[in-house]
């Protein structure tokens, strides 16, 4: 007799926006349609609640808790107290989405729990300084107190990295960050990106664009400042943040704010090429403007080493550069100028197919299937142990 489906449970860190991890919590929901979903806290607006399928989240004490709805992340203190405290004793499976607290929940050894990985807590570890300056927070009474809570939350963060039975990670960047911090290997999984909203254009227009928030760490403005040294070229920046003031106004940087979807897709496609300046666990961006067949210029670290080919390797779809400076973003971009020819549409989109949602899917499954097959019987692992002996 076939064993029974599991009884699923799916545990995401909060839901406020959809981004890359909510579309992971999507994909999953589509091999799991059956599962019930847990957060911290749920305040998505409702127009961007369709991914949910009308799916009731059971949300942690959090939810609660004074001017939760609009500032949550203050009570980050509070959040490995509130993931413990989800009673999931009655499923079969735990499948986690996290890049915070979520692999936290407590299951039992007859449960299966694989966590997805988006990254281990930034601001906790090796992030922690840049953080702290980034916030004004580097020096002062206050920066011990927040120094003391991220203290707290690296060491809950190592424990609850051993509490899962499978790690899945994001990219090869975030696998080493597992290996480096938990201690434990981790499978890869690319996340999944909406590949079928992006169509190449039969011509280019003459702009580079960005698209990325004003938040220090994506160095977008290190991209503006880069291309007003070159004033012969236009440069367009999708996104917004804090960080929008401090850009100085040049002729050639148009700063567009937030744009629908529609239109980023549009203007991604016409660009001649992404400039992307951070180190990005993955990065989604990246892959969708090979999707629309628009080269990139990264930043040749994190998530962008999986998801671009880069010259001189064989069908390039993009050329990176070493350092997040101005000069060697001038000196990237001039590179690009000089073998532009040498991107083809084809192979652009041909190396983002590798991470669409249906392949993503297929290898999520899988991964669960096999994990909790050998979970439910643990013999022949058993046994090809005792041989080895």
């Amino acid at each position: 007799m076939p064993p029974s489906p599991p009884n699923v449970a799916i545990v995401h860190d909060w839901f406020q926006s959809l981004y890359g991890s909510e579309r992971v919590v999507e994909q999953m929901l589509a091999c799991f349609p059956q599962a019930k979903l847990f957060s911290l806290v749920d305040v998505m607006p409702a127009e961007a609640r369709g991914f949910l399928r009308d799916i009731q989240v059971d949300t942690s004490f959090i939810q609660k808790l004074p001017f939760a709805k609009r500032h949550f992340r203050r009570y980050l203190s509070l959040m490995p107290l509130a993931i413990e405290q989800f009673d999931l004793s009655g499923f079969d499976l735990v499948l986690s989405s996290s890049h915070a607290f979520a692999k936290g929940v407590l299951t039992g050894p007859r449960q299966l729990h694989i966590a997805y990985v988006h990254a281990p807590i930034r601001y906790a570890w090796e992030y922690q300084h840049q953080y702290l300056c980034e916030a004004g927070l580097d020096r002062g009474l206050m920066s011990w107190l927040v120094r003391w809570q991220l203290h707290k939350i690296r060491n809950w963060d190592f424990r609850s990295g051993a509490a899962p039975d499978r790690l899945i990670a994001n990219s090869e960047f975030i696998r080493q960050r597992i290996r480096k911090i938990y201690r434990r290997d981790a499978d890869v999984i690319h996340p999944p990106v909406r590949l079928q909203d992006f169509t190449p254009v039969e011509k280019k227009d003459d702009y580079f664009v960005a698209i990325s928030r004003f938040v220090p760490y994506k160095r977008t403005e290190l991209i503006c400042a880069a291309f007003a040294q070159m004033p012969d070229l236009k440069l367009k920046v999708i996104g917004d943040g804090a960080g929008m003031r401090r850009v100085e106004a040049a002729a050639n940087v148009e700063l567009l704010g937030t744009l629908p979807r529609a239109d980023m897709v549009s203007m991604l496609a016409s660009a001649r090429a992404l400039v992307f300046a951070a180190e990005e666990d993955f990065g989604i961006t990246v892959v969708e403007a090979q999707a629309a067949g628009t080269p990139v210029i990264a930043y040749g670290q994190g998530g962008v080493l999986d998801t671009v080919r880069p010259l001189p390797e064989p069908d390039p779809t993009g050329l990176f550069f070493g350092d997040q400076t101005v000069d060697a973003i001038c000196d990237a971009v001039r590179r690009f100028q000089a073998c532009e020819g040498m991107f083809r549409p084809g192979a652009l989109v041909a190396n983002a197919d590798a991470f669409s949602e249906e392949r993503f899917r297929k290898h999520y499954r899988n991964l669960v299937e096999s994990a909790l097959a050998a979970h439910r019987d643990p013999r022949p692992a058993i046994a090809g142990m005792a041989a080895s002996v």
